[in-house]
């Protein structure tokens, strides 16, 4: 299996690729990365350089066309899986409630209460709602958020708006972090490094899932 880190997670967010490395050594699955660094050309596509994306699309498919890929990013997973052609293609939440399943990973159950931000390309585009709930609720009380699943709100970092209009991208954030704070939750956490980045604030902690169940879990 390929672990595909994508960009946010190996340049700016490293520790949700180190959390998401150690969780695949402890359940012993047999992985590597890539050398070179490598982007899935999310970000040229919801931004319009079309001609640019599919040069990057192409280029990227004659590497990963006899990989079995695991994405800890929710847009890389929603680009190589929806805008690619034919790639075996997995979602870390998916594939750590198939290890959970399997007896490969045993978590400790807490008494933190903690809500789930659906990351849109996870969510409404993919329709991966449940896998990510079943893994949280292994360690924590789950509490839903007013806009939850293909009702979800975006954090406002995805699009290129972060970068074009992050007074926006502030304003969407903060009412993410409203509805977070309404639950008294003590974590929040969400599947998505764009997400993690445009969420983090001083007054509640923001994980992603890996992250989450590396802290928390009490592995065994």
């Amino acid at each position: 299996m390929l672990y595909f880190k994508g960009c946010t997670a190996r340049e700016k967010q490293t520790t949700i690729a180190d959390a998401t490395e150690k969780l695949l050594a402890l359940a012993g699955v047999d992985y590597h990365t890539l050398d070179e660094k490598m982007c899935c050309g999310s970000f040229l596509l919801r931004c319009g350089f079309e001609n640019e994306a599919r040069k990057q699309i192409k280029k990227n498919s004659e590497i990963l066309k006899n990989e079995k890929i695991i994405t800890s990013c929710a847009g890389c997973y929603k680009t190589l899986k929806s805008d690619y052609k034919n790639l075996d293609v997995v979602h870390i939440s998916q594939l750590l409630n198939q290890l959970i399943s399997q007896n490969k990973l045993h978590f400790k159950k807490t008494d933190l209460n903690v809500t789930y931000h659906d990351p849109c390309h996870l969510a409404r585009h993919m329709g991966v709602y449940d896998e990510p709930r079943y893994v949280i609720e292994k360690v924590a009380n789950l509490v839903e958020m007013e806009n939850n699943c293909e009702n979800t709100l975006c954090c406002g970092a995805g699009g290129g708006v972060k970068s074009a209009y992050p007074e926006l991208a502030g304003k969407m954030a903060e009412q993410r972090l409203t509805q977070a704070l309404q639950t008294d939750c003590d974590v929040l956490i969400s599947t998505c490094p764009f997400c993690k980045l445009n969420l983090e604030n001083d007054d509640l902690e923001v994980l992603d899932l890996c992250e989450f169940l590396i802290k928390y879990g009490g592995l065994e």
